[in-house]
């Protein structure tokens, strides 16, 4: 149990944030027509984009440390609670059916575990305690990057699990909405994206979510780009297992090798239904195991496979 002076400091604490103040060119929004309501919200999510750009430089830096964890083996672990671990989820979900990466690559942690995907289970997000527990099943080392959401910057279970797996040796990067945070302070590298005060005050899944789901965006894309699963900005690695992604896959191999289709259509069905072996094959006029060893060789890195096929 929280002790009454203990609880109202943390209240005293989260109305100083910037995420929890109110909107002034929201107020009166419940007396609105559902036209300027959109509107409203419109204009603001107009903000998100730019506060985003201002933190370009540590996201890039984000980037670079999570594509170097990943290539040497290592995983990429998102934390939240609430808005944040559903978004944190969402993106660890999205990056194996994008890139055909090893689903255990990008992992997430979320306060009241998959059950809180679907239902709010708020009372978790308070306790350190489950923050260390839950993130010690991961057993984070020093080839991780553990990131810990939180439009506050100072969620206790997101905290723990940010400083637990500091303490393992694990590289930790921290995404908030407010600046000087423990969060921020918890971490090796911060992202802040200060996006204002939200138009329902304290409603952090809004402009806060909408800047969480950009930036991790970008750092799963940005690492899977520099590991090679992107080729020009065709999404090379995508696994043909139904009829729309086989579709795709031939399109992608036309764009990539200039080539028509019914040459990517024969090239996929030799490369046995592997766009990256295929684009090989057809690149550097190698058969499929030439293609194959090339890709081993240059670590899935298809730019790189390419290349050194063409010098066998």
């Amino acid at each position: 149990m929280k002790r009454p002076g203990k609880a109202n400091k943390m209240q005293e604490d989260l109305s100083s944030l910037v995420t929890e103040q109110p909107n002034r060119l929201s107020t009166g929004l419940d007396l609105k027509p559902s036209l300027e309501v959109a509107r409203i919200i419109n204009a603001e999510d107009t903000k998100v984009a730019a506060a985003v750009a201002r933190a370009l430089p540590q996201i890039a830096r984000a980037i670079d440390v999570v594509a170097g964890a990943l290539r040497r083996g290592g995983r990429l672990i998102y934390v939240g609670a609430g808005t944040s671990g559903r978004i944190a989820a969402l993106d660890a979900a999205e990056v194996p059916p994008t890139f055909n990466a090893d689903p255990r690559a990008v992992q997430f942690v979320m306060a009241g575990g998959p059950a809180a995907l679907a239902a709010a289970i708020e009372a978790n997000e308070d306790s350190r305690a489950l923050g260390e527990r839950e993130i010690a099943k991961r057993k984070p080392g020093p080839k991780d990057v553990v990131v810990g959401i939180a439009a506050s910057g100072r969620t206790p279970f997101t905290l723990a699990a940010v400083s637990y797996a500091r303490r393992k040796g694990a590289t930790t990067i921290a995404i908030a909405g407010n600046r000087n945070t423990p969060l921020q302070k918890a971490a090796h590298l911060a992202i802040v994206v200060e996006v204002g005060p939200e138009v329902i005050s304290g409603s952090t899944r809004m402009k806060a979510g909408t800047a969480q789901k950009l930036v991790l965006n970008m750092l799963s894309t940005g690492a899977m780009t520099l590991l090679g699963y992107v080729y020009g900005n065709l999404m090379i690695n995508v696994p043909p297992k139904n009829s729309k992604l086989a579709a795709r896959g031939v399109k992608i191999l036309q764009l990539a090798a200039g080539v028509d289709q019914k040459t990517a259509k024969r090239a996929l069905k030799d490369a046995q239904d592997s766009v990256p072996v295929a684009l090989v094959m057809l690149h550097a006029k190698v058969d499929r195991h030439e293609a194959q060893h090339a890709l081993q060789l240059a670590e899935g890195h298809v730019r790189q496979a390419i290349a050194a096929a063409r010098s066998m």
